[in-house]
């Protein structure tokens, strides 16, 4: 990376971890595009190089955080000695619930603000030093473990909801029970996830 392109970064970077700090302290609405700038150190005009506006850049901020903390649950994963793509994947969720049960803040700003296709743009995202999107890595994981499942994005998208709904209020609150209690419960259910989509779905089966 150039000594240009490397300025441009720190300075993106620079909005996007004063943006998360406004946002979650102060809240959007209080929240003006003049006091990311300000506090940032940059000039207004190199806001707009990047974000269209600050409802623009809560959108990127979510996915790349999003994306960021995959990309760490992943390098994580490919560390350890597991084979198979359930261990993998119980894996990679352990670490991104104890990641969030460690950085609240974290949890309330994406759990508050996400949608499906805020967490697809996630996947989109180029991981850091240009390499592939989060996605790619995903299906190659599944990939590497024998996983031959497939609509991969209807499976993962599953998973998701299940995960964050349930993680948001066990984390938060407690409630029905703490996530280390509930994660038994949760494991057994992504585990039918994961035998139903292994197999043939709703008409897909033999009609003979």
């Amino acid at each position: 990376m150039g000594k240009l392109e490397l300025n441009k970064k720190k300075k993106k970077d620079a909005l996007y971890s004063t943006a998360f700090e406004l946002f979650t302290t102060r809240g959007l609405a209080k929240t003006t595009i003049s006091d990311i700038v300000e506090k940032a150190g940059v000039a207004k005009g190199t806001f707009y190089l990047y974000f269209k506006d600050k409802y623009d850049i809560r959108n990127k901020l979510i996915s790349h955080k999003t994306g960021e903390l995959f990309y760490k649950a992943y390098q994580a994963v490919m560390e350890t000695d597991l084979t198979g793509f359930e261990p993998r994947l119980f894996f990679l969720i352990d670490y991104i619930l104890d990641a969030l049960a460690k950085d609240k803040a974290l949890l309330l700003f994406i759990s508050k603000n996400l949608s499906w296709g805020m967490f697809r743009g996630a996947f989109d995202e180029k991981l850091p030093d240009d390499g592939p999107q989060m996605y790619s890595l995903i299906e190659q994981l599944m990939a590497d473990s024998g996983f031959s499942g497939e609509k991969t994005e209807l499976m993962l998208f599953t998973i998701i909801e299940l995960v964050g709904s349930t993680c948001h209020s066990c984390i938060l609150y407690q409630q029905p029970m703490p996530m280390e209690e509930y994660k038994p419960y949760l494991y057994e259910a992504i585990r039918h996830i994961l035998r139903s989509f292994s197999s043939p779905g709703p008409g897909e089966g033999n009609t003979d």
